[in-house]
C-alpha cells in the first residue's frame, strides 16, 4: 500500500504544477486583453463663447440754449427819450445808465445788487483806460447781466478832436471790451454829452446808437456829493415817460439807488431793458 502511494505522489505533484501553470497563463492573457485604467483625471476644455461685442453709446452732446434776442420795444427820439414802438409796450418807463466806470468794486457791486433786487437792467458806459485798469470789473458787469456801453477811452471832449483821434478813442474801447467779454458795446455816450456829426457818424460806423441823456441826476455836482437824498430829488423832479437817466459809479449814487428805484416803482414806472432798444433810432 505504501509502495502504491509512493508511486502516486509524483504524479499528483506534476498535475498540480501543470494546473498552476495553466492558471498563471490564463491570468496573463486576461491582463493583456483588458486595458489599464488611467489614474489621472483628464481635463476637458469647454470652449467658452466670447461675450457679444457691446457698441458704446455715443455721449450726448450738451444742449446749448440759444439766446433769444429780445423784442425791440422802444426807440429813441431826437431828444434822447424813449418811446414805445408798439402800443402794447408801457409808456411809463425809464432807462437807467451809469457813466465813468468801472473803477470801484464795492460801489459797483452795490449798484449791481440793487439792480438785481428790483429786476432792473441798465447800461454801464465805460472808459477805456478804466477797463484796462480793471478788466475784472468789466467782466463782472457782463456776468451780472447788465449792458456795457462805450464812453470813449480817455473821457475827453471829442467834439474838439480830429477824425483820427475820435476813431481811436471810440474804436479802441470797442476792441478791448470785445476781447474781454466777447461782445462789442451797442451804445455810445460822448463825455460831457459833447459830440457833433463826426462823433455820431463814427459811433454809427461801429454799430452803436449815439445818445446823451434827458434826465441828469447831477450826482457829479458838488451839490450832491455825499448826499443820496439830493440825487433822488434831482431825478424825481425831472421825471418823465421814457426818461434817459444819467448817473455815475459813485458811492452816494449807490446809496441812493434802492430808494430811488422804489420811488420810481411806486409812481408806476418800469425799467427799460437795453436789449429792447432799437439801434436804428
Amino acid at each position: 500500500m505504501i509502495r502504491k502511494w509512493q508511486l502516486l505522489t509524483p504524479l499528483l505533484l506534476a498535475a498540480m504544477l501543470a494546473g498552476c501553470t495553466a492558471q498563471q497563463q490564463t491570468e496573463n492573457t486576461l491582463k493583456k486583453d483588458i486595458p489599464a485604467v488611467a489614474t489621472t483625471e483628464t481635463t476637458i476644455s469647454v470652449p467658452t463663447s466670447s461675450p457679444a461685442a457691446v457698441t458704446p453709446m455715443p455721449e450726448a452732446s450738451p444742449v446749448l440754449e440759444e439766446e433769444v434776442p429780445a423784442a425791440k420795444l422802444y426807440q429813441m427820439n431826437k431828444v434822447f427819450r424813449f418811446v414805445p414802438i408798439e402800443e402794447s409796450a408801457p409808456k411809463d418807463v425809464v432807462l437807467l445808465t451809469f457813466d465813468d466806470g468801472p473803477h470801484n468794486e464795492t460801489v459797483l457791486t452795490s449798484i449791481l445788487d440793487t439792480l438785481d433786487k428790483h429786476k432792473a437792467k441798465a447800461i454801464f458806459f465805460v472808459n477805456g483806460y478804466r477797463v484796462k485798469q480793471n478788466p475784472e470789473l468789466l467782466k463782472l458787469i457782463d456776468e451780472r447781466g447788465q449792458a456795457v456801453g462805450n464812453h470813449s477811452w480817455d473821457h475827453i471832449d471829442l467834439k474838439k478832436e480830429t477824425k483820427a483821434v475820435v476813431e481811436k478813442q471810440i474804436g479802441d474801447v470797442q476792441k478791448d471790451v470785445d476781447a474781454l467779454i466777447g461782445k462789442k458795446p451797442l451804445f455810445f455816450r460822448p463825455p460831457y454829452g459833447s459830440g457833433g456829426d463826426l462823433v455820431k457818424e463814427t459811433a454809427k460806423n461801429h454799430g452803436m446808437l449815439f445818445m446823451t441823456w434827458s434826465n441828469g441826476s447831477l450826482d457829479w455836482d458838488k451839490s450832491a456829493k455825499n448826499k443820496p437824498e439830493v440825487v433822488i430829488q434831482n431825478v424825481l423832479e425831472q421825471l418823465h415817460p421814457g426818461a434817459n437817466i444819467l448817473m455815475h459809479e459813485l458811492e452816494w449814487t449807490a446809496d441812493a439807488l434802492d430808494e430811488l428805484l422804489t420811488a420810481l416803482e411806486n409812481k408806476g414806472y418800469g425799467f427799460i431793458n437795453p436789449a429792447s432798444i432799437a439801434l436804428d433810432s
